[in-house]
């Protein structure tokens, strides 16, 4: 199974919006309610991209299988060397390390930025993905108790994190 990792083309954007309302509407990964709209999406996307901030896709034949992004960690002047990161995989090529690949891109794509830490903030109940990140290097550095609310819960976020590089 080949696996292109390229930049997002407007194209890509039905298939990212079904990505990311899929777990808005059946998982904690997102702490969404509402399904996005396709202009809400594309305002995001381009919100990012404006900033110059990479959001990225993985095609496997010709079909979208994830995507993955970072951008601001806070606003702050002195957050400016952090960024926080998300990658999205389609249900139907979980498990086939197409995560991995967009994570290591974007890794990589922060390194060459000169970028000094990269953070995920993981829903606690997704012991998968915090496994995932601590798989590429993350390391878990805080817990927030109860800081969501969805499914009609409190949910915990894991505040997880990758130094890219030791000295700025």
């Amino acid at each position: 199974m080949a696996i292109q990792i390229r930049p997002y083309t407007a194209t890509d954007v039905p298939a990212i919006l079904e990505i990311i309302n899929f777990n808005i509407l059946h998982s904690t990964s997102l702490y969404d309610y509402e399904p996005r709209t396709l202009e809400k999406q594309l305002q995001i996307l381009a919100e990012k991209t404006a900033k110059g901030f990479p959001v990225v896709v993985a095609v496997v034949e010709d079909k979208v299988a994830g995507f993955g992004m970072y951008g601001e960690f806070r606003f702050r002047e002195a957050y400016r060397f952090t960024v926080e990161h998300s990658v999205y995989i389609s249900n139907d090529f979980k498990g086939k390390g197409i995560g991995g690949k967009l994570l290591q891109h974007l890794i990589e794509d922060a390194k060459n930025k000169k970028l000094h830490t990269m953070i995920g903030v993981v829903d606690a109940e997704n012991k998968e993905s915090v496994l995932f990140h601590e798989k590429h290097g993350f390391k878990t550095v805080g817990i927030i108790k109860e800081s969501g609310f969805k499914f009609n819960r409190w949910l915990d976020s894991v505040i997880m994190q990758l130094i890219l590089e030791e000295n700025v």
